[in-house]
């Protein structure tokens, strides 16, 4: 029998047999089976259309003929060790290079972002002769061991006893949450200050700092926008203790923000990290990764005299897509469509702001979008009811989005980049509708006003697009 002939309630039933019970699946008590995609869209078994507002893998459109064609044409002539000599790998090294800063010149190709992730832990340490690691609060950077432990997001379901005692974790640089909010005068200095204090402390226990990872916008920490010079300051705090600055892009980079590449760029031209590792939107749903260092960082790792390899990591098919990928980007101007949808999506949220008490904050740069729901706007009291409400209800209304952040009450919006103003009203229109009914059927929300106003990005503080693009 071949895939996609069974009925949906035999494909439930084969999961729950053969595939392990902490793989979760979205919307749980009513899954959808989705059979095709094409662009923005995603259709199950009966044909019925979803716009999908969360697949940030499928990062140039699902099933994008550019992409699907350079994949196909490569499986037709080899794929291969990548211990051959083959030009698709070069190739696409100096094309992926060139979107970053010069001093970030050496590639490691992998196969996910987890492995992107532990291979740049193991070039920090290595290169620093350090094993202490500074993680931020409601980080995920991925699901194999080492990556857990620096993952508040998953590991702060475990006993003290548990935790490794080489990871130290940073406030997350949360100005509408977080310790320093909006009304402080400097809070990129104060967060910057509280991985200054972390560093202080583990000297004196007599630990050394390895490295500082973060995302360069938390996206499971609820689509968390760091101040403007925060990573600049932790960056000199960290190097000055012998450590490294990894930037991971997995989930934000290739465009997403719209006005830069790479989403570390959002903090200006005089930050540039030691390692970037990049993921899910590199292959469009391909699976390949990689990490970027310096050339000092590289050497270091060689010298150890251990070869490193990746049987699959960079084969002539992963390049080849992810050349492709590359090309579509700038052929289909993906980056300025993130920019005015996304200031589009920006301002319709807006709207709803005004009108619906339950959204307390819009946050957001590009096609990275987070809309956090609170029962108190100067409380911060977390709707995470609301939030499952809202996602399930729109999901009836054939529109998939999700919720995440700590207290699971943050609408994230992260979809291919090739969404348009159009989806824009469609998905705006039925999250009014639902609110609108929601407030009908519970008591009023608090109508203070919020003293945190929504922040985005230096880049996309212009006037936004009110108009279709």
């Amino acid at each position: 029998m071949s895939a996609g002939t069974l009925d949906k309630n035999t494909t439930i039933d084969l999961r729950k047999k053969h595939v392990g019970p902490s793989c979760k699946i979205f919307f749980s008590h009513d899954p959808i089976k989705i059979v095709r995609a094409k662009g923005q869209y995603m259709y199950d078994e009966k044909g019925q259309r979803y716009l999908d507002c969360i697949n940030n893998v499928a990062h140039v459109g699902h099933c994008h003929p550019d992409v699907v064609k350079a994949g196909a044409q490569q499986m037709e002539q080899l794929n291969t060790n990548s211990r051959f000599l083959h030009d698709n790998l070069v190739l696409y090294a100096q094309k992926l290079q060139a979107t970053l800063p010069s001093k970030l010149s050496v590639c490691y190709f992998v196969n996910s972002g987890s492995e992107a992730n532990d291979l740049a832990l193991r070039l920090a340490w290595q290169y620093t002769g350090h094993k202490d690691i500074i993680t931020l609060e409601n980080a995920y950077h991925g699901h194999v061991s080492s990556l857990i432990d620096i993952s508040p997001y998953k590991f702060h379901q475990l006993s003290d006893a548990e935790h490794n005692p080489s990871v130290h974790v940073a406030p997350s640089p949360d100005v509408y949450r977080g310790k320093y909010r909006a009304d402080h005068p400097d809070p990129a200095t104060a967060y910057a200050d509280e991985v200054k204090n972390i560093i202080e402390k583990v000297d004196k226990k007599g630990g050394k700092i390895a490295a500082f990872i973060a995302e360069s916008l938390q996206s499971c920490g609820g689509q968390v926008i760091p101040p403007v010079g925060y990573f600049q300051q932790v960056a000199k705090h960290v190097r000055e203790a012998g450590g490294v600055f990894i930037a991971d892009e997995v989930q934000v980079g290739f465009g997403r923000v719209g006005s830069h590449f790479w989403a570390f760029q959002l903090q200006g031209d005089d930050f540039v990290p030691d390692i970037v590792t990049m993921g899910k939107p590199i292959g469009n749903g391909h699976p390949m990764s990689c990490v970027v260092t310096t050339t000092e960082v590289a050497e270091a790792f060689m010298s150890t005299g251990m070869e490193y390899f990746n049987t699959f990591g960079g084969n002539p098919v992963s390049c080849a897509i992810g050349l492709a990928v590359l090309d579509v980007i700038v052929k289909d101007d993906l980056q300025g469509n993130a920019v005015r949808v996304g200031r589009y999506l920006v301002s319709q949220l807006e709207k709803q702001k005004e009108k619906h008490s339950l959204i307390g904050d819009i946050r957001g740069c590009g096609l990275f979008v987070g809309v956090e729901l609170v029962r108190d706007r100067v409380k911060l009291t977390p709707a995470a009811a609301e939030a499952q409400e809202v996602i399930y209800k729109l999901k009836e209304q054939h529109i998939l989005l999700s919720a995440d952040g700590p207290h699971r009450n943050v609408l994230k919006f992260k979809p291919p980049m090739c969404f348009s103003a159009e989806d824009v009203d469609e998905v705006v229109q039925k999250i009014d509708h639902i609110l609108t009914e929601g407030r009908r059927l519970r008591p009023e929300q608090s109508t203070r006003s919020s003293t945190h106003q929504t922040r985005q990005t230096r880049q996309d503080m212009k006037p936004p697009v009110r108009k279709h693009i």
